[in-house]
């Protein structure tokens, strides 16, 4: 199956590559299965493909990757597009690296939380080590107070539910670093424990396709 027959994915990149057809069986037939260290130093849960359930439980709800192109790519995860979101972070990955990766057809970003503490969500921490396609590539702190850019890109995408283009530009920062791009999709959420969460992009078409998973893992 080409990249470019994704709708979400396909306005974002120059050039579609053939993805792996896998059958539904398949994706469906493994379960989490742990890696404690991978090649790269990366130590996060390897999701070999999507649970045929969820553990604890099975929701959707919409992510937006969005940024400037020669900037860096920041995650917004909400319940609802009309709603505020409930978790912000810049990922130290700029805006086409991630479009060059998901023309692999397998985009996997990892967030790790090494820190120990009692809050309820363990989502509610604070800095996060990020890993994309099992390389470590850096770390990165949850917004606390929503930037000017992501207002305006939340305020422009209120009544969209999924898609990926280009977004008018806040201020004249566009001639700096590109345009402003997004990709928005509704994404099937896995409570793996109370330590680790998995996203998964749901393909407007149930079929298989090209695939964009973000995992949260506590590292103990």
């Amino acid at each position: 199956m080409l990249l470019e027959e994704n709708p979400v994915i396909s306005t974002l990149l120059h050039q579609a590559t053939p993805g792996g057809r896998q059958s539904k069986k398949g994706r469906f037939l493994h379960m989490f299965n742990l890696l404690s260290l991978l090649s790269s130093g990366c130590k996060v849960v390897a999701l070999l493909g999507r649970p045929r359930k969820a553990l604890l439980s099975n929701s959707l709800i919409t992510c937006t990757l969005f940024g400037y192109r020669r900037g860096r790519v920041s995650l917004a995860i909400q319940e609802e597009p009309k709603l505020a979101p409930d978790f912000v972070i810049e990922l130290p990955i700029l805006t086409n690296a991630l479009h060059k990766e998901m023309a692999s057809g397998l985009v996997r970003i990892a967030l790790e939380s090494e820190t120990m503490t009692h809050r309820k969500k363990f989502m509610d921490e604070s800095i996060w080590g990020v890993c994309c396609n099992g390389r470590k590539i850096g770390y990165s702190s949850r917004r606390k107070q929503t930037s000017e850019v992501e207002v305006h890109v939340m305020q422009l995408l209120r009544g969209v539910s999924m898609g990926a283009g280009v977004l008018p530009c806040p201020s004249d920062k566009e001639s700096v670093d590109g345009e402003l791009t997004y990709m928005r999709a509704r994404f099937e959420r896995v409570v793996g424990s109370k330590d680790s969460e998995a996203l998964y992009i749901v393909n407007p078409d149930r079929t298989s396709g090209p695939e964009l998973s973000i995992f949260f893992v506590k590292v103990q």
